[in-house]
């Protein structure tokens, strides 16, 4: 299969080199250092599951060079999806298929938009893994599992053909009937652990069991709750209780992508992971104290990184 990773950073690399060590055709779209190092050292992947390198690795950040793809995983980040949806334009065919693993609720549509939704499945992964240095990618969380489908619903061929491509690799994998309780299940979860670990600049265990703190993060959970709620998703009775229970059980020493690149001066993903929940809220006149406050706490490292450049 010929498969292109759009986003080749810490989630993206490494689920394409799970890929190409099962000998399909993978095409590493990055930029910058990180892809000099693909180019010509190949990359090298560190993982509490196994560390392996892919030498030589197909790198570009011309996606037209990858020909027409099979299978496309979208992994940038949110604020450069439409960027990236038109980039990938040339290398999409009749059958080809978009999976976002992307944060957020509103990728599949905006990438949708512009490629055709026809050629679109929505996708959620849970993964702690990042650009340790050029051409390298650690991994650290004993999770690494996808979970996608068809945006009506539907079962079909083309999702169980990549689940079995999926699979193969040796990560958890899930086709859904009903993506949208996915994709906001989970930003119940990683709008509390992002905003948290960016505000407080600690690891999760540092955080997760001060009263106080935990009691704004339950906050947070359940203002994401009842907005979804509110647009008619079908998310789980005990969804919040389930999202403090995962934060329970993670390794102390995560943190989440957007505290990371907080913490190093880099733009982060604060409009689809935080501003998206009050934007969404007034939408369907639930209010959400506790994300405006977030968001406008954080809005400024924002502003300032962007204007860094």
């Amino acid at each position: 299969m010929n498969i292109v990773i759009m986003g080749s950073g810490g989630v993206g690399a490494y689920y394409g080199g799970l890929l190409a060590r099962q000998e399909h055709r993978v095409t590493f779209i990055a930029r910058g250092a990180h892809l000099q190092a693909l180019r010509t050292q190949g990359l090298r992947v560190k993982s509490i599951h196994g560390d392996f390198e892919i030498v030589p690795a197909h790198a570009t950040d011309t996606p037209a060079e990858a020909g027409q793809a099979d299978l496309i995983l979208f992994c940038v980040k949110t604020y450069d999806t439409q960027a990236a949806a038109e980039a990938i334009r040339p290398i999409v065919g009749p059958a080809t298929v978009v999976i976002s693993l992307q944060n957020g609720v509103e990728a599949a549509e905006q990438i949708g938009q512009v490629i055709g939704i026809e050629h679109m499945m929505g996708g959620m992964t849970q993964i702690s893994s990042a650009i340790e240095a050029p051409g390298v990618v650690k991994q650290v969380s004993q999770f690494r599992r996808i979970v996608f489908g068809e945006l009506d619903g539907a079962i079909t061929e083309r999702a169980r053909r990549i689940e079995a491509i999926l699979k193969a690799t040796g990560i958890t994998v899930e086709v859904t009937q009903d993506i949208q309780s996915v994709l906001w299940a989970k930003l119940v979860f990683i709008s509390a652990a992002s905003s948290l670990g960016a505000l407080t600049r600690l690891p999760i265990g540092d955080w997760r069991g001060v009263p106080e703190t935990r009691l704004l993060v339950t906050n947070l959970m359940k203002e994401v709750e009842a907005v979804g709620r509110a647009h008619g998703v079908n998310l789980e009775p005990n969804v919040v209780e389930k999202s403090l229970a995962f934060i329970d059980a993670a390794a102390p020493h995560i943190k989440a992508s957007m505290q990371l690149d907080v913490e190093n001066g880099r733009r982060f993903e604060l409009e689809s992971i935080i501003g998206v929940i009050g934007r969404k809220g007034r939408q369907v006149g639930v209010p959400t104290p506790t994300a405006d406050v977030i968001y406008a706490a954080l809005l400024p490292l924002l502003v300032k990184a962007t204007q860094a450049g």
